[in-house]
């Protein structure tokens, strides 16, 4: 057998990603074989194996291809250059703007938020989506503390608490807008929400609602719990 150069190689494994990528979107991770995507790239499962050890590996390629470049925001982006609440923001939009413009990264977040189950020889995929998770609070948490230090947000402020409530609005956003995207402009809804949900971290202040007395949160776990299975 002809040896292939590194080259085509390169290009046999991009073939390999395209033929997943559609296949997983238009009939879900767990509905397709390594034997669908050899067929549909024209080659044997013996190909696929070479570049890949087994489905899994095959769908984390997948992913990282379309997401490792959300990880930076464009370099060109003056605010980038520290930490802070511009920083957040650039990603953010630069993340909705992505998703709502770009058939691959769109296709992706589809997958992963839509067709996606974690279980058989996917099981394992959970802890790197649990990972990526955390690597996203992380992420805002850094640029949050920034801008605490640069005087943009109280002092007082739980930045990691905040983070989990930044992360929790953007995953909402995107789920929303991949299940009906004709509703709304991802983009601009995305943006005005951020603001909105920075403005409340910068103004904290008296809560808006008194603080849920112990019996009444005692009353929600009894509700609970006399709902709750034998």
């Amino acid at each position: 057998m002809v040896r292939k150069t590194k080259q085509e190689a390169l290009e046999t494994r991009q073939k390999l990603l395209d033929a997943a990528e559609q296949l997983f979107h238009a009939q879900g991770v767990s509905h397709t074989s390594l034997q669908d995507i050899a067929s549909a790239t024209g080659m044997t499962r013996g190909a696929v194996y070479w570049h890949f050890k087994n489905k899994a590996e095959l769908f984390t390629a997948m992913m990282d291809r379309a997401t490792l470049p959300l990880e930076a925001a464009p370099p060109e982006a003056p605010c980038l250059q520290q930490p802070g609440l511009a920083a957040l923001r650039w990603g953010l939009v630069h993340l909705f703007h992505l998703t709502a413009h770009c058939s691959r990264t769109r296709r992706v977040f589809e997958i992963a938020l839509q067709k996606m189950e974690f279980s058989g020889e996917l099981a394992a995929l959970s802890q790197r989506k649990a990972e990526a998770h955390q690597r996203w609070v992380e992420r805002h948490q850094s640029n949050l503390e920034g801008a605490v230090r640069a005087g943009q947000l109280p002092a007082s402020l739980d930045t990691r608490q905040a983070a989990i409530g930044l992360v929790a609005l953007c995953h909402g956003l995107l789920h929303q807008w991949l299940l009906q995207p004709s509703t709304f402009d991802l983009t601009q809804v995305g943006e005005a929400a951020t603001e909105s949900y920075l403005q409340g971290l910068a103004h904290q202040g008296a809560s808006l609602l008194p603080a849920i007395p112990p019996a009444e949160r005692a009353r929600l776990l009894a509700c609970v719990q006399a709902q709750a299975p034998a």
